[in-house]
Order: C-alpha cells, then structure tokens, then sequence
C-alpha cells in the first residue's frame, strides 16, 4: 500500500472525497430477535443525508433483506435451505427499501433501488446498463440503494457477500472511498472480546496484517466475517480505493476523517470493476490450455485468445462464462469470459481465423477470449519455443 501517504492524510482524503460507496451490515440494522431495527436505519440515513447535502455523492449498499423478512414469515433464524432464504429476501426487500425511502424523504431526498447480481459486473452489456444507471442516478441527486439480489441469485452467480458487492461497486461507480459498518469498531489484532485486544487504526500493507486472529463467521443474520470483509478490503485498495472500517455507530466520524475504526491506505489503479471481477471473484467453469505462444501474447496484455493458440480444453461450460487460462505446464496465467460453449471448442483448436472462416462459417472465427474480457493473474516467465 502507499508508504508515502500518512494515515492523517489519508483520513483527510476521506472526508475530502466527493464520491463515497457506504456498506452497512444485517447485523447492524436489526435487533437481536431478527427484526429490522427501524432506529439503526434512521440513524445510519441521517448520517448519510448530512453527507449528501453537504454535496458529497453517496452509494448506499445495504444487507438486511433476509433478515427484514424474518418476522414477517415468522422465522426465527435465517434459513438455511435456498428457497426459504430467497422467500424472506423478497418479503424483506420491500420492508427494508419502504423504510429507507421514508427515512430519506424526511431529509428531502430520494432514493432508488438497484438488486444486482455477479452478471451484472461481468457480463459486458449488464454492467455498462448498471454503470449507467448509477451515474444517471447520481446525477439526478437520488441516493442509490444497493443489495444483492438475493430473491434469484444462486450459488453459481451470487457475490457472496454485501462486502464483496461494495468493493465492486465503488470500482464502477469509481469511488473516491469506500466505507465498511459492522458491529465491530474497528480491526483488532485478536478477537475483540479477548482481554488485551488491540485496535489497529491503520493498514499500510499485507505485512501490517501478519499474526492478526480474524474470524470468517458472521452473526446469526449475516453472510460475512471479519474475513469477507478484508477481502473486499483488499479488491478495493489494490486499484486505488481508501477504506475505513468501522462501526456504525462511527459511520458520521469515520466519513469526516476522523480517527475512528481501521483505515486502509489504498495502492494500485482503478481499473474496471469488471476486471476485478475476474480477477478476484469470479468462480470459473473449466480450463482452456495454452500453448507457449498463446501464453506470451496473453501476458503482452494486448492480444485476445484464439482458437489457434488453445491445446486443449478441460471442463464444461457455455459461453459467456469464466475460464482458467493456463500454461502447458498447468499454472494459471488468466482468466477470461469464454465465448464458445466447451463442446464446440475441440473441433476448432489449432485452427487460424481463417481456416475456421472457411471451414465452419461467419462467426467460428471470432475470438475465443477477447482482450477486454481477460485478465491476468499471474505473471511468469515463458520459455522460447
């Protein structure tokens, strides 16, 4: 992470951003019997409401859904089997979003609701629809509501988790910084209830981490962990996005810079959030084996991936899903979206465009991976061949 920025600095530049992706947890808008504690939400909107009319832009990613629904369908706990879940999701959505659009009004804004899903960050027309309905919406002054949508979402195609949701979208919405609310106050270096546990005030760097006891287990109404929660710390700052982590009870200090929770310093570029996608989070269906010349031109970070350059192809998928890109000697070099289903592959492979022109038709010699849907994930060196 950036050695030269000071953690004051870097407080400073967060309450200095124009452009802020705030991500509040289930744990922190409900009470302890699962209902939607009407209170936290207030209290979170008026933060966020200050902020806005202080001509700040903020993105609002909320969980609760799940556990919004709960009472309603006389749940006592959050479902466990898919159906169930994606039943109180959808009876909680409405819940949850009613009581944020009043709460905003009573501020003089307006909100407006978007439930994504992975495909809409990787697939390329989804997340240039989502990208453009968000700045729209921005423009337009509306605070944007964002939840995973947990009513269709499916193993396959979910986020995972609302922290994982948040980094990707303030890589869409290109965020100054993003801001993480749980029920802890900050990073410690042991579990917090542990006598002696220490909060860290800053991060600079994967070696500030080491021999830090993080948990992945959420609470009772949650997804995530303490350990989702620095993954979605690290796709954030590894492209140029400060994070605070904190409680929501700190939400108003930690956006006005003070020293409250755990910041993060950010390193790296922004890129795309499509290319984080892939390179991050993405689950992949199978392997495309390349060979060493495939392999150079892949690394160049230039070229698309054809039919020419593939040896083999390992697993099942269609198109428009995420693959491997590997060596001969099996190590990942890529990932990318696949634009051939894996039974039309093999008759194609070592083929040029225009032998396959000629062979199959329009349309056989395309790519089969284009540039902008690949992304490197390890760089090695590649023997002369």
């Amino acid at each position: 992470m950036n050695q030269h920025v000071s953690a004051v600095e870097g407080r400073a530049a967060i309450a200095a951003a124009r452009r802020v992706v705030v991500k509040i947890g289930s744990s922190s808008l409900t009470r302890a019997d699962g209902h939607l504690s009407v209170d936290a939400l207030q209290q979170l909107v008026e933060v966020v409401a200050r902020r806005r009319q202080a001509g700040v832009e903020v993105v609002l990613i909320t969980s609760g859904a799940v556990a919004a629904g709960l009472a309603p369908l006389g749940l006592t706990a959050r479902p466990k089997d898919v159906a169930t879940a994606q039943a109180a999701a959808s009876v909680g959505q409405g819940l949850l979003v009613a009581r944020y659009t009043e709460a905003f009004a009573s501020h003089g804004l307006r909100v407006g609701q978007l439930l994504l899903t992975a495909d809409d960050t990787i697939r390329r027309a989804r997340y240039r629809n989502a990208q453009r309905a968000l700045e729209r919406l921005l423009d337009l002054g509306v605070v944007p509501i964002i939840n995973e949508n947990d009513a269709v979402t499916t193993d396959e195609l979910r986020f995972g988790d609302n922290d994982r949701l948040a980094a990707l979208v303030s890589h869409l919405v290109r965020a100054d910084a993003m801001i993480l609310l749980t029920d802890v106050d900050g990073l410690y270096d042991a579990p917090p209830s542990r006598p002696g546990a220490r909060r860290i005030a800053e991060v600079r760097s994967a070696e500030d981490l080491a021999g830090i006891e993080v948990t992945g287990r959420g609470s009772s109404v949650g997804t995530g962990g303490m350990l989702t929660k620095l993954d979605s710390v690290r796709l954030a700052t590894s492209a140029g996005i400060p994070v605070v982590l904190t409680s929501a009870a700190n939400a108003h200090a930690a956006l006005l810079g003070e020293d409250t929770g755990t910041w993060f310093s950010a390193f790296g570029k922004k890129g795309t959030a499509r290319s984080l996608w892939l390179a991050h989070a993405a689950r992949t269906h199978g392997r495309l084996v390349l060979d060493d010349g495939a392999v150079r031109a892949v690394l160049g970070g230039k070229a698309s991936l054809l039919a020419a350059g593939v040896t083999a192809v390992e697993g099942e998928f269609a198109s428009g899903e995420v693959v491997d890109l590997v060596a001969p000697d099996g190590q990942a070099v890529a990932r990318g979206i696949v634009s051939f289903d894996s039974g039309e592959l093999p008759a194609l492979l070592g083929r040029t465009t225009t032998e396959l022109k000629e062979k199959f038709g329009n349309g056989y010699d395309r790519t089969v991976v284009h540039r902008d849907d690949l992304v490197l994930v390890r760089r090695r060196p590649v023997r002369a061949g």
